[in-house]
């Protein structure tokens, strides 16, 4: 199934637990609100093409599970999940994206059920334009990979942080559909040492999500800690390297922690290094320094699962994502073609 979807007989949002891959495969539910909110906040859904698709949903489940008599009272209601929902992960655009795009598809509704068909229709066209766009987004990247190329990426860019398809694993998917032997350098993506407070075991997403999608699909993958990029790129193992971005302004591509470091390693060797990301994903009204860094639990860093690794006492500095100066960016592949910096703003607005 796609990684995030509708349940139209509940009036549900049904998605894959990304929690437990890759030991388990199992569908859950969120049927209020609070358990979107806690299911993004606690990883069960993420990457961003997903979060604006979780949030378009939770926009329509807020105007279907709403027991407001009035229009204006129900909008009144999606508003505010709207708020609550953009607040669990500021750094991501697509998000408050997803969110916004829903409200305002709402706006000429004149009664309570347009609303909720408007709300959901919307969110259904959401979803289904990010199967679409990362399939051509494939298909523009894939012409950057040679037969034979070894990919290193970083964190979770696949079908698991889209609807389906992926950005940065979607070009190579593109890639090895049109015959070229691609292979891939997973990193493990630390320090997600820890999850939830319901769901403690350890939840990297690079070595859970990103293998477990290539070996799925038979695509080989070797996975490496964070730390040993350098070296296999320095021993020419590496001849691109890919990413996915959760927000790109006009200076920065912003992406889960370690990007910045995988950057300037694959600039010191000369090796391309690209960014795979819808232009929903695209925030040029901002520059780096708008932008606020989502800060996760020290416990996520002094504990590794249940099993403590660290004084409990001990200061952490444990931030979510990275930005990455443009300057360190080859290219960015999006549905629309490939853009190279330094970019022209008015010039890609146009684009986009």
């Amino acid at each position: 199934m796609r990684t995030i979807d509708w349940d139209y007989e509940k009036n549900n949002i049904i998605m894959i637990d990304q929690t437990l891959l890759p030991a388990e495969y199992r569908i859950i539910e969120c049927s209020t609100i609070e358990s979107l909110c806690e299911a993004i906040i606690s990883l069960r859904v993420r990457g961003a093409p997903a979060l604006g698709a979780a949030g378009g949903f939770g926009v329509a489940l807020s105007a279907f599970k709403s027991n407001a008599s009035s229009l204006d009272a129900l909008i009144k209601n999606i508003e505010n999940a709207g708020k609550t929902l953009i607040a669990t992960r500021p750094t991501a655009v697509n998000l408050s994206w997803g969110v916004k795009r829903v409200i305002r598809a709402m706006e000429d509704a004149r009664n309570i059920k347009e609303t909720r068909m408007f709300a959901l229709d919307e969110a259904k066209a959401i979803a289904d334009e990010d199967v679409k766009k990362n399939m051509q987004l494939g298909e523009y990247g894939a012409s950057l990979l040679e037969d034979g190329d070894t990919v290193l990426t970083h964190c979770n860019a696949g079908r698991l942080a889209c609807v389906d398809w992926g950005t940065a694993l979607g070009v190579i998917r593109s890639a090895r559909a049109d015959g070229k032997d691609i292979k891939v350098i997973a990193c493990e993506t630390r320090p997600l040492n820890q999850g939830s407070r319901r769901e403690t075991r350890p939840l990297n997403q690079g070595s859970r999500l990103t293998t477990w999608e290539l070996m799925e699909d038979k695509i080989p993958v070797t996975l490496i800690t964070d730390s040993m990029s350098g070296h296999v790129m320095r021993k020419g193992m590496v001849d691109k390297v890919i990413v996915g971005a959760d927000r790109i302004t006009q200076d920065a591509v912003f992406n889960k922690i370690g990007t910045y470091t995988h950057s300037i390693i694959a600039k010191e060797h000369g090796i391309p290094f690209y960014v795979a990301a819808p232009v929903s994903t695209f925030d040029f009204e901002r520059l780096e320094d708008d932008v606020e860094i989502e800060i996760r639990k020290p416990q996520e860093l002094r504990f590794f699962g249940n099993r403590q690794i660290a004084p409990l006492d001990v200061d952490v500095y444990n931030p979510a994502f990275d930005a990455t100066p443009m300057e360190n960016v080859t290219g960015i592949i999006t549905e629309n073609g490939i853009f190279y910096p330094p970019f022209l703003i008015d010039e890609v607005k146009i684009r986009v």
